[in-house]
């Protein structure tokens, strides 16, 4: 088994505390043959908001089965703030060869956390509070026996060069059964609710040639979240759609790959105005619709825009140059990194509590940022700064935002 540890110094802008929660993809293997391979990064890095902190990164891929992956993430900061997550993808059952099952479990303590939250009067204010968040959840996902799936889950994970637009004969097409336990707990806040907890339905027609690099096709997904009853509200339900789009523009004498990169996504709380015994059915803020973070509207702080319903537009272009010197530099030299990324992006979008085109399209607000992503060791890490009338932002995360 392989072992690595390399120390990384990071000093960042700023740091969202959701950067922390990540999920690590296994690589593409498909054999019967495999070598478990471990891999870890300890870092340091200063915010406004975290102080000085230290922690460590870890993956072990090939984690007792070859699609299988082990992910965690720990982090302390001189102001006692605190971060640790822990993420369990891709194992299989016995006979069960269409089915992928995952886990994930998180809690991070901020003693300077920020967050929006409505007054007395309703209206969303900037609040640095200290807050307690946690969630659990686990994923059970069927690969339908069609497509790049017929031959199984393992099979479905390998790069595809031919791409059709027949889910019949192309691409991959899922659906993850998750249930999910969600908290969020703030000082002087107890009016609001902390606790979420329900199921949710992903539907997924995944048509890329390479999750981590895609080049053509593109991704459709719909997932459909149901809240109980918890935390002495009433039950909820949201959905979302998401539509990804990519084209390959060719390469030139300074970029051997150039990507323009498209996503659409669109999102609703239908029964926003219902309500029973004077409750209405919505969910806790910090579980329902938002914009704002490190995948959508990157040029605000995480979750900034909250409400029943949201649109976002987002193109992007990605490029690869010829010129790759990060294998032989200081630190990078200890991994595998077979490609770089450099990245232009524009987003615009609304959270609207009136669900219309004309309510989601009126006042719409916008990003535009820059960035450089690269994979190591089979992950993609992710280093951007957006820009918006309201502020900026700095953000490093692990895979592409979509």
């Amino acid at each position: 088994m392989p072992i690595r540890i390399v120390p990384l110094i990071l000093l960042l802008l700023s740091v969202s505390p959701e950067i922390l929660a990540a999920e690590h993809v296994a690589e593409d293997v498909t054999g019967n043959e495999y070598q478990p391979d471990f891999a870890a990064v300890p870092f340091a890095f200063a915010s406004e908001n975290l102080s000085t902190a230290v922690g460590g990164a870890a993956v072990l891929k090939h984690a007792g089965q070859p699609l299988a992956s082990l992910f965690g993430f720990g982090l302390y900061t001189t102001n006692e703030s605190w971060v640790g997550y822990l993420g369990v993808n891709n194992y299989q059952l016995p006979g069960l060869s269409q089915w992928l099952f995952s886990g994930e479990l998180y809690q991070g303590v901020f003693q300077e956390g920020v967050y929006y939250l409505p007054d007395a009067e309703g209206v969303i204010q900037k609040t640095l509070a200290h807050g307690d968040e946690r969630f659990a959840k686990f994923h059970a996902k069927y690969v339908l026996p069609i497509g790049w799936g017929r031959h199984g889950a393992a099979a479905s994970m390998r790069n595809h060069d031919a791409i059709g637009w027949n889910p019949l004969g192309s691409g991959v097409s899922s659906i993850r059964l998750s249930a999910f336990m969600q908290s969020r707990q703030l000082e002087d806040t107890a009016h609001l609710p902390q606790y979420a907890r329900g199921v949710e339905l992903l539907a997924e027609w995944d048509n890329r040639d390479n999750g981590r690099n895609s080049t053509q096709g593109g991704q459709s997904t719909l997932k459909v979240r149901h809240g109980f009853d918890a935390d002495g509200g009433q039950d909820w339900t949201t959905w979302e759609f998401e539509q990804s789009a990519f084209l390959s523009v060719g390469g030139n004498e300074m970029f051997r790959q150039q990507i323009l990169a498209a996503n659409f996504y669109l999102a609703d709380t239908p029964g926003w105005n219902n309500q029973t015994y004077g409750q209405y059915h919505r969910p806790p803020q910090f579980a329902g619709i938002a914009l704002g973070g490190f995948e959508r509207l990157r040029g605000y702080s995480a979750r900034r825009f909250t409400g029943r319903s949201a649109l976002l537009y987002t193109l992007e272009y990605r490029v690869q140059p010829h010129w790759q010197p990060l294998q032989s530099w200081p630190v990078f030299n200890f991994y595998d990194v077979p490609w770089w990324q450099w990245v232009l992006f524009a987003e615009a979008g609304k959270v609207s509590d009136t669900f219309s085109a004309e309510s989601l399209h009126r006042d719409m607000v916008w990003s535009v940022g820059a960035g450089a992503r690269f994979e190591v060791e089979s992950v993609v890490v992710r280093a951007e700064f957006g820009i918006s009338a309201e502020s900026n932002q700095f953000w490093v995360m692990v895979s592409q935002p979509f």
